[in-house]
């Protein structure tokens, strides 16, 4: 009787997983365990915030405080046109910033990289660096994000519709804790968005629009070769450190925001609040704004699929030198 082959007689190509796989794979299967968890967790917060919603103390904090506050007498009711445009301009930015910031974060071959031009109207005292098409991208990508988040602000300021985003009472505070209960017993607020957000949604709009979006274009300048190497005092007190420590989270931030306004969109009257977001409507049975929305899904995946160093390539070079390494 013959004795059965070893695993290398019966397949020659076949080899040991290297070290640095077998690391990967058990990092990704402990990341598998923590779903079972995560569910256990979700459905004990849901039980509990049921059990506080429908007691009697929780009865009460309810009917005080129902979610949201009157906003002031001057508030407009409504999205006009260019709140629509704006929305999706965000949007299709912060999609593609997002994953060019993720890419110059992991990637350690780029496909290309970019040297800027010092000839010409614009130069500077320092030689360009060179730098990946990711990080230039990045950076024009952020650019428009500003300029668009710049001319939001400036007519956000002169239609009143800052009202909306901009707390006005200390009552947002017990209102947003309201919300937050009536969302963790999945038994949610009553949604009005056309002429009021509940208090939440204004806390977080303007955390994102006030806070969060601040910080990561601080932090990205302090990251960036044009902030001043030279400044001794000002680079003492905000140190490169901690720009690199806050950058990275706010990022996690604005996608865990991401997932959860466009779950709660979707979940909570999928026609009406894309008539609301696209379509200038409080319509709850025209298909404007899920069509629009389509749409602008499709050019963010197109943009997505294209931002890559073979399509780059001939843009990048019209500012600057193109190079494979």
């Amino acid at each position: 009787m013959t004795s059965a082959p070893s695993s290398k007689q019966r397949d020659p190509k076949a080899r040991e997983p290297k070290p640095r796989e077998q690391k990967e794979r058990s990092r990704w299967f402990r990341l598998v365990w923590l779903i079972p968890l995560v569910l256990v967790v979700l459905a004990v917060l849901v039980l509990l915030a049921r059990w506080l919603r429908y007691s009697s103390a929780g009865a009460d904090f309810l009917t005080a405080y129902p979610g949201q506050y009157p906003l002031p007498g001057f508030a407009p009711t409504g999205f006009p046109a260019w709140l629509n445009w704006q929305h999706a301009l965000n949007a299709f930015f912060l999609i593609l910033i997002v994953r060019t910031g993720w890419l110059v974060r992991t990637n350690k071959r780029p496909g290309a990289f970019w040297t800027r031009n010092n000839s010409g109207p614009i130069r500077t005292k320092n030689p360009p660096r060179k730098i990946s098409i990711d990080l230039w991208l990045h950076l024009s990508l952020d650019a428009l994000w500003v300029l668009n988040g710049v001319v939001f602000w400036v007519l956000l300021f002169c239609t009143g519709q800052w009202s909306r985003v901009i707390p006005t009472s200390w009552r947002v505070f017990p209102d947003a804790a309201s919300a937050l209960l009536q969302y963790a017993s999945l038994d949610w607020p009553t949604e009005d968005g056309w002429a009021n957000y509940n208090s939440l949604q204004q806390l977080s709009y303007f955390l994102v629009v006030f806070i969060a979006a601040p910080v990561a274009l601080a932090t990205g300048l302090r990251m960036s070769n044009a902030w001043p190497k030279d400044a001794t005092r000002l680079n003492r007190a905000y140190p490169i450190e901690l720009a690199r420590a806050l950058h990275f989270p706010t990022m996690l931030f604005f996608v865990l925001f991401v997932i959860v306004h466009v779950t709660l969109v979707l979940a909570t009257g999928a026609l009406r609040n894309l008539n609301h977001m696209y379509g200038s409507s409080d319509s709850a049975g025209s298909w404007l704004g899920f069509a629009l929305f389509a749409v602008s899904v499709v050019v963010m995946a197109a943009a997505w699929v294209a931002a890559r160093p073979v399509f780059l390539g001939p843009l990048a070079s019209l500012t600057g030198k193109v190079t494979a390494r």
